[in-house]
């Protein structure tokens, strides 16, 4: 089910009254080890993560202190197919994915990826995020080079290791190059907090975000 149709479904649940809160986050509250340091440099850097819709994905790094912009987008594919149209046909190999720039000085590459496996996503879940099912919506890291993919394969042992989740982590290390989508998809739980998918599963991340990372929280 698409998010177009699983949102006019919520709308109506919605205006029924049988929506539950639900959370688009991992349950885990187990400790989670530290992640390893990244060197500092001058300028900021780049991530690109997935983990199911990139609306809620967005709308929580946006949240992140020295995160300066999140942009929602397809990776994994080709150019010619990376709309939204194309890829929720599940034939693209493209995965819904955030590029965000922050500053490594504030934040680090490795606390990114805690706060994206503790309050971003559930990280165990294969080929889909909540009632969201597809490749199109896994769970993996695009590392923009060798640094953050060692950072992202020690910090995955470290979680399986430490047994912080209950079931197998299902998120991979992938390569591909990073489509903005469209326009409309961009800032989308900024412009739209009141849209029946973001009520349902979204609040709950940015809750989760600000529940378990005070420190790196902004408003």
């Amino acid at each position: 089910m698409t998010r177009i149709v699983l949102a006019a479904t919520l709308g109506l649940a919605a205006s029924l009254g049988v929506i539950s809160a639900c959370s688009g986050a991992v349950a885990s509250t187990r400790p989670f080890p530290e992640p390893a340091a990244e060197a500092v440099g001058a300028g900021g850097k780049v991530a690109v993560l997935a983990g199911g819709c990139f609306w809620g994905m967005e709308g929580v790094f946006e949240h992140v202190k020295g995160v300066s912009h999140v942009t929602a987008g397809y990776t994994g594919g080709t150019r010619a197919q990376a709309d939204y149209q194309t890829v929720s046909t599940e034939t693209t190999n493209h995965a819904e994915s955030i590029r965000i720039e922050y500053d490594p000085a504030v934040i680090s590459y490795g606390h990114l990826l805690e706060i994206y496996f503790a309050a971003a996503h559930d990280p165990t879940q294969v080929n889909g995020q909540n009632p969201d099912e597809g490749r199109s919506y896994r769970s993996a890291i695009f590392p923009q080079n060798p640094e953050q993919r060692a950072i992202a394969t020690q910090y995955i042992a470290a979680l399986n290791q430490a047994h912080v989740f209950g079931k197998p982590i299902a998120t991979k290390l992938e390569t591909g190059t990073f489509y903005p989508a469209e326009e409309y998809h961009q800032q989308f739980m900024r412009r739209h907090p009141d849209h029946p998918y973001i009520r349902a599963w979204d609040n709950a991340r940015v809750a989760n975000l600000h529940a378990r990372f005070p420190q790196y929280y902004k408003a």
